[in-house]
């Protein structure tokens, strides 16, 4: 008996009555096979992720588990990480494709259009990204249409507040340098921001371009040119520059201020202001969770973030030489001492 239990009953009638031959009780039993193996892969749904950073990742698994999803039980995962490489994103997502996973989670504007270029079947889960409706990416935060629902960091209306802390912190501040890749249409919005926040405070806004590596050297020369006071340097060029940036402006002991706290943390940015980036991806385990129970992307609203945090890297001001006004730091979040 094979573990279906029919070997020796198709057998004997096979005897019996010279029926089911070999031939066909072999095609019968890879069949039975076959029907079960895919209700097995079925019952397990895989989910193309794209990482990140280990933070977020392990927020957005905690809360899986928090809804009883756990790894190699009752659901799996396809990890695929860019490595600071948005050009990697269309190979790594049609990989996922290729897999046929069930739901896509991805974040960030170059990930999710490579995403959504590459299926319009599977369902995809937005982590973060700045203005989906703007970038064509659904058609409303109510009712997105499509393959595509999730959440926006809604980052370009947050640039005008980081300049507006940025005063806060450094008064005399004039001079801002904005580095960003204008191949970006995410980026595009936020330097949109960033120039109408600067005109109603005062500063005066320089454009740094910044496509590829390449690049770098022109674009230092270009802040050293004007003699600014200060960077602001939004993601992704922050966290893919991270160490060329924060060398750069530790030697010219200038202050810069940047999206996600990691890059506080971890590369010497003297502040951050934006959504929680590990609750966004605790939020998206929710919509992952109402897909495989049936939801339609396309119903599901967009979410805005609820909770922003402000972090002071206390330690790089006092290595640029920076005093942080004591209301600002009374706000802050967190402080990296």
């Amino acid at each position: 008996m094979n573990r279906f239990g029919i070997f020796d009953f198709g057998f004997r009638i096979g005897l019996s009555n010279g029926l089911i031959t070999s031939f066909t009780l072999g095609a019968l039993l890879l069949g039975l096979s076959s029907s079960v193996e895919a209700q097995d892969a079925k019952k397990i749904p895989r989910i193309g992720y794209l990482v990140t950073n280990a933070s977020t990742t392990e927020a957005f698994l905690q809360r899986l588990r928090d809804l009883g999803y756990f790894d190699g039980k009752n659901i799996t995962f396809e990890f695929r990480a860019t490595e600071g490489k948005s050009e990697r994103y269309p190979d790594l997502i049609a990989e996922l494709v290729r897999l046929k996973v069930d739901i896509i989670v991805v974040g960030g504007n170059s990930g999710i259009r490579a995403a959504k270029k590459a299926t319009s079947t599977i369902p995809i889960v937005m982590t973060s990204v700045g203005d989906p409706v703007s970038l064509g990416l659904i058609t409303s935060l109510a009712r997105p249409g499509g393959n595509i629902t999730g959440l926006t960091q809604m980052s370009p209306n947050l640039t005008g507040k980081r300049l507006e802390l940025l005063k806060e912190l450094l008064p005399t501040v004039t001079q801002v340098s904005f580095i960003w890749d204008p191949a970006n249409p995410g980026m595009t919005l936020r330097f949109n921001e960033a120039q109408a926040a600067a005109r109603a405070l005062g500063i005066t806004l320089h454009s740094v371009e910044l496509r590829s590596p390449n690049e770098l050297t022109n674009a230092f020369a270009a802040v050293n040119k004007v003699h600014t006071d200060a960077l602001v340097i939004p993601a992704p060029i922050a966290s893919r520059y991270e160490k060329q940036i924060a060398d750069f402006a530790a030697k010219k002991r200038l202050p810069w201020i940047c999206d996600a706290i990691e890059s506080v943390e971890t590369a010497g940015c003297i502040m951050s202001y934006g959504p929680s980036y590990p609750d966004l991806h605790r939020r998206a385990a929710l919509y992952v969770d109402k897909i495989l129970k049936g939801a339609k992307p396309a119903d599901l609203p967009v979410e805005q973030p609820t909770k922003f945090e402000l972090v002071v890297n206390l330690k790089t001001a006092k290595q640029i030489g920076l005093t942080i006004p004591a209301h600002v730091l009374a706000r802050a979040d967190n402080v990296i001492r």
